[in-house]
């Protein structure tokens, strides 16, 4: 690459960005929502790469007809989520991938599905594949007979490289998955595979300080939280299919919803 082409990318990256954006005033959906969101978007897209300057403050504001405030809100919405980052005398910048952290919504989904679909890459480490009777206290906390045999599994996912979860997951043995598919796939898509369908969860969702095992695993210093969360979830005919408690990484992690009005 030469002098002159070098030169010229630095210069169009240097050069804000302006994103074609409609907003639906009609919208029960806050307007700051939807401008955070078209920016989100067009981060995960990869149509604003790292280290790409968004347009600032006051050009959205009088481009789109809002109100500083609102503006500002939706900015700080996505510096909250580790997207962007304000830099003095820069401006507003896109962070680095490998820094932002994966913000999921609240369904019945696969962690490892989500981050595929954020153009992220799972990894896992199975740290442990055991299959023998639940304690009394873990089958009554379950709701399930004493002494029935369970697949206990223990797995790190990572994203990028970054470890993110610690997940433990009880399922009764007749429906586990092969050590061998949990290897290279999630629980849910190795529970598919063999004709078992998650359809509902109940989940419990909560915080508290990182033991001294999970910040050795997540590489964060002491004092540091998890996120965390207990599920159980049925298939399609209301059977019992499996029962988790995660811990995530609170510097790389939150959860997302959307609430409107009645």
């Amino acid at each position: 690459m030469s002098a002159s082409t070098e030169a010229l990318e630095r210069d169009a990256q240097a050069r804000p960005i302006e994103l074609p954006i409609k907003l639906d005033r009609s919208s029960p959906v806050p307007l700051y929502f939807q401008l955070a969101q078209v920016i989100e978007g067009a981060i995960l897209d990869g149509t604003l790469a790292p280290g790409a300057r968004l347009e600032n403050e006051t050009s959205l504001t009088s481009r789109l007809g809002l109100s500083r405030p609102t503006t500002r809100q939706a900015i700080k919405a996505l510096v909250d989520k580790g997207l962007i980052v304000r830099r003095r005398g820069i401006g507003t910048q896109v962070v680095e991938h490998r820094s932002r952290p994966v913000s999921r919504g609240l369904q019945l989904s696969s962690l490892n599905d989500d981050l595929v679909a954020l153009g992220q890459h799972p990894r896992t480490d199975l740290l442990s594949y055991e299959i023998g009777p639940l304690t009394a206290e873990l089958a009554e906390l379950i709701g399930v007979d004493e002494g029935a045999d369970f697949l206990t599994l223990r797995r790190l996912r990572f994203a990028d490289d970054e470890p993110l979860a610690y997940m433990v997951n009880y399922v009764p043995a007749e429906l586990a998955p092969s050590e061998a598919d949990l290897k290279a796939h999630g629980l849910y898509e190795s529970m598919r595979a063999i004709g078992v369908q998650p359809q509902v969860a109940h989940q419990k969702i909560g915080a508290r300080p990182a033991t001294d095992a999970e910040n050795a695993m997540f590489h964060e210093e002491p004092g540091a939280s998890v996120l965390t969360m207990e599920r159980r979830v049925y298939d399609n005919s209301g059977q019992f299919i499996e029962f988790g408690r995660l811990a995530y990484r609170a510097s790389m992690y939150n959860f997302e919803t959307t609430l409107v009005a009645p």
